[in-house]
């Protein structure tokens, strides 16, 4: 619907799609994604000039969405310090224990203006079947002696898509920099160890992400260098290929 929708508004209009329920959730690579009541789920159309800094740099959009979304809890006062966290390239995480949602982002370029379209679903308030952003906040409050409320889905959407708007703002403004240190803040890699190549290969260690969105690595004799998926595997890090 949206994907219609999105070449007849007129282009200074948002355009977003909500929805309560899924019955055909699309995750990456084809995968089913389970949609069920208590999750936050929406569609956003956004349009990107080709020759600006994030339109030289698309893949950082789905790294600007995963932070969006963790920020939108952890930006309202008193729920800075619930563990919601980023996972390269597109999850949003309990720590760095299970994961509560994701994104996935498609991108048409039409003459010098790419149109994106940002899927992204993250769970607020459904225990099933894995963990809720509500249950992590009823834990904090058990743990930490706090009354913080819980979340509703409506209200996250909205923050994720208002946050999302500044930071496309300041990445447009100052380049991958000026976003980096909020995203590092979140993420759940530093210092991680990854395998190059396959289950034998060499080990290296995650240091950060490159000015196109790609993740680096420190092979020990061999410096820093950036490593894609190997398009495979179901874990987006388990073998990392150095492209020639």
């Amino acid at each position: 619907l949206i994907g219609r929708l999105m070449f007849e508004l007129p282009e200074e209009m948002g355009l977003i799609a909500v929805a309560v329920r899924q019955t055909q959730g699309k995750g990456r690579g084809g995968n089913v994604w389970l949609s069920p009541v208590g999750c936050a789920l929406s569609t956003l159309h956004i349009s990107i000039p080709l020759h600006s800094n994030l339109g030289q740099r698309i893949p950082f959009i789905q790294h600007l969405v995963s932070l969006a979304v963790v920020e939108a809890v952890r930006s309202i006062p008193g729920y800075e310090d619930i563990e919601l966290r980023v996972k390269w390239p597109n999850d949003i995480y309990y720590s760095d224990l299970m994961k509560l949602g994701g994104v996935l982002v498609n991108s048409t370029l039409i003459e010098t203006t790419f149109h994106i379209l940002i899927g992204f679903g993250f769970n607020v308030s459904n225990s099933n079947p894995t963990i809720c952003i509500n249950d992590l906040i009823a834990k904090f409050n058990k743990e930490e002696g706090t009354e913080l409320k819980p979340l509703s889905a409506d209200c996250l959407i909205a923050r994720a898509v208002t946050v999302l708007e500044r930071l496309i703002e300041i990445f447009q403004e100052k380049g991958p920099n000026g976003v980096l240190p909020q995203y590092y803040k979140y993420w759940i890699h530093s210092g991680k160890q990854v395998r190059l190549r396959d289950e034998q290969g060499p080990l290296a260690w995650i240091v950060g992400i490159d000015d196109y969105g790609y993740l680096q690595v420190h092979e020990e004799g061999k410096g820093v260098e950036s490593v894609h998926p190997d398009g495979n595997s179901f874990d987006m890090l388990r073998n990392l290929i150095v492209p020639k």
